[in-house]
């Protein structure tokens, strides 16, 4: 990867620490508010992992500002990423579709995931609800402990403030829209 692409993908984890130094925030208080360990903020804040657009709603909210602060810069990052890449080495990507949405309740993102994988990372839990329309391919969706199964064409719409994972269970990639609400 080059200085510029870990450069891009570094921008959103440098926003995040000088929200949360700025507002004099420890880790261990953003760990709390968030549900992250502190090394998986630490990975984020240095630029080591792009987190999942679930993860920069919490962390968005235990910092009291507005998410689009952070989601601009990490479509940027990811959309070149995924440009770049003709092998990856994340197991998902995403794109935003509602760009200028700062002020909106409401975010729209395209969500890819590679056959037979699961998001990378930690389960996800933001407050709201969120809607899921399968494009192509089957993902499991666990929302707490009820696990549904989606194929193309199908969808689900629940609380996003229950903790919940997306795990590919097809052979093939599995593409998503995916629609947040945040009050």
């Amino acid at each position: 990867m080059t200085k510029k692409k870990k450069d891009e993908i570094g921008l959103v984890g440098k926003k995040i620490k000088q929200a949360r130094t700025k507002k004099k925030m420890p880790l261990e208080a953003m760990a709390n508010e968030t549900g992250f360990s502190i090394d998986y903020l630490k990975s984020i804040e240095a630029g080591k992992k792009i987190p999942p657009v679930g993860a920069l709603l919490q962390i968005a909210r235990a910092l009291e500002i507005d998410s689009t602060f952070f989601l601009r810069e990490q479509a940027s990052a990811v959309q070149d990423r995924v440009k770049a890449y003709t092998k990856r080495t994340d197991n998902y990507a995403y794109t935003t579709l509602t760009p200028g949405a700062e002020n909106k309740h409401l975010k729209a993102f395209k969500v890819s995931i590679e056959p037979m994988q699961d998001h990378e990372g930690v389960g996800y839990q933001h407050e709201g609800e969120e809607f899921v329309y399968v494009l192509q391919g089957s993902i499991e969706i666990a929302v707490g402990d009820h696990i549904n199964v989606l194929d193309e064409g199908d969808s689900l719409h629940f609380n996003s403030g229950i903790r919940h994972r997306m795990r590919n269970i097809s052979d093939q990639r599995v593409e998503m829209l995916v629609v947040v609400y945040g009050p």
